[in-house]
C-alpha cells in the first residue's frame, strides 16, 4: 500500500507541475503570437456592446483553453483515478460534471471580468476598488456555496443515523458551535475517497458527511473528523484565511497596477482595457499563484496543526485520531511522508505521519 500511495502521489504532483507550466506557456503563446489581438479584431466586427464583446471573448478563450488542456485534465481526473481504483464514476457522469463545472466557471469568471472592466474605466485607483469587489464576492460565494453550488454536484439528505447525529450535535455544543443540520452527500458517485466538511457561514453553517465514511469508520473516528473541522471555526481559521487571501488579492492588483505598462509594452499592447490584454491579466494570476502557493500552503499547514491539537484536547480520543489517520491514508492513497520540497509546494495539511506523531505526543 505505501508503494501504491507513493506512485499515485508522484503522478499527481507531476501532473500539477506540468499543468502549471503548460497553462502559462499557452498564455504566453497566445499573447506573443498576436492571436489575442487577432481575436479581438474579429469580434469587433460583430458590432456588439462592450459587455457582450467581453462575454464572447471570454467564452472563446476559455473554450480554447479547456480543449487544449482536455487530455491532461481527463488523465488526471478520470483515467488516473480509475487506474488506482479510487472511483467508479462512468465517463458519461464525468462529462456531465465537467459541463457543470465549465458553466459555473464561465459565469463566475464573467462576473469578475465585467467588474474588472467597469471599475477599470471609472476609478483612478482601480486596483483598490477591484480588490474590494473580488474579496466581497469571494466571501459571498463561500457563504452560499452549501446551498447554491454543492447541490449542483451532489445530492444530500439529512443524516438518518440518530445516534451519530446526536453525537455530532453534542460535540458542536461542547465546542460552542451552532449547527443548522447534519447532511450526508453522495460523494461515492464521484470518488471512493473519504471526506467531511463544516461549511457555510451564518445561517448556512452545516456539516456535510461523505457517504464513503459510512461503513469504514467508527462513531469515535467520525466525531474526531468533525472535532477537527469545528476546531477550525473555534480558532477563526476561516476569517484568518479570508484576511490572508484578501491581502494577497490586494497585493496582486497593486502589482498589476504598477507594472502593467511594462508588460503591455512587451506584448505590444496599449491598455489593460483592450480585450486582447485579458490573457495578460490571467498570466499575472498564474505567476502570482505559483509564487504565493508555498506561503499559502505553509499557513494552511499551521492552521491544520492547530485544529488537530484542539480536536485532540477537546475529545481526548488519541487512539481514535490515530486509527482515523491510518484509515484515511489507506483509503485516499495519501503520501504519508513526502519529500520536503513536495510538502513545501503542495501540502496544505501536515503529512499523515506528522499528524500521528503529534497525537502520540
Amino acid at each position: 500500500m505505501p508503494g501504491l500511495a507513493k506512485s499515485y502521489s508522484h503522478r499527481k504532483y507531476t501532473i500539477a507541475i506540468i499543468d502549471m507550466f503548460y497553462s502559462m506557456a499557452l498564455l504566453l503563446i497566445f499573447l506573443g503570437s498576436g492571436l489575442s489581438v487577432v481575436l479581438e479584431n474579429l469580434l469587433k466586427g460583430l458590432i456588439l456592446p462592450h459587455y457582450l464583446l467581453v462575454a464572447v471573448y471570454l467564452l472563446v478563450i476559455l473554450s480554447a483553453y479547456y480543449l487544449l488542456n482536455l487530455p491532461l485534465n481527463f488523465y488526471a481526473d478520470f483515467t488516473l483515478e480509475h487506474q488506482f481504483n479510487l472511483t467508479r464514476q462512468t465517463a458519461g457522469a464525468w462529462w456531465i460534471e465537467q459541463a457543470k463545472s465549465a458553466i459555473l466557471a464561465y459565469i463566475f469568471s464573467l462576473i469578475l471580468i465585467l467588474a474588472f472592466y467597469w471599475i477599470l474605466g471609472r476609478f483612478a485607483q482601480w486596483w483598490l476598488v477591484l480588490a474590494a469587489f473580488w474579496i466581497i464576492f469571494s466571501v459571498l460565494l463561500a457563504k452560499f456555496a452549501p446551498v447554491l453550488i454543492i447541490p449542483i454536484f451532489f445530492k444530500s439528505r439529512k443524516l438518518e443515523d440518530e445516534v451519530l447525529r446526536r453525537r455530532i450535535f453534542d460535540l458542536a455544543a461542547k465546542m460552542q458551535i451552532k449547527l443548522l443540520d447534519v447532511f450526508q452527500i453522495d460523494f461515492s458517485k464521484k470518488t471512493l475517497k473519504a471526506n467531511a466538511a463544516f461549511t457555510g457561514m451564518g445561517k448556512t453553517k452545516r456539516v456535510l458527511l461523505a457517504d464513503t465514511l459510512r461503513d469504514k469508520y467508527s462513531y469515535d473516528e467520525i466525531e474526531m473528523i468533525l472535532a477537527h473541522e469545528f476546531a477550525h471555526y473555534r480558532r477563526k481559521h476561516v476569517l484568518k484565511l479570508i484576511a490572508v487571501n484578501s491581502l494577497t488579492t490586494l497585493v496582486l492588483f497593486y502589482f498589476i497596477f504598477k507594472t502593467s505598462v511594462y508588460a503591455l509594452g512587451f506584448f505590444k499592447l496599449h491598455s489593460l482595457f483592450q480585450l486582447s490584454s485579458l490573457p495578460l491579466v490571467f498570466l499575472y494570476f498564474a505567476l502570482f499563484g505559483m509564487i504565493t502557493q508555498p506561503l499559502e500552503a505553509f499557513i494552511s499547514r499551521g492552521f491544520e496543526k492547530e485544529a488537530d491539537t484542539l480536536a485532540l484536547k477537546t475529545t481526548g480520543a488519541k487512539e481514535a485520531f490515530i486509527s482515523l489517520m491510518e484509515k484515511l491514508a489507506a483509503q485516499n492513497l495519501a503520501d504519508r511522508s513526502p519529500h520536503p520540497l513536495i510538502k513545501f509546494f503542495f501540502f496544505t495539511h501536515p503529512p499523515i505521519d506528522e499528524r500521528i506523531a503529534l497525537a502520540k505526543k
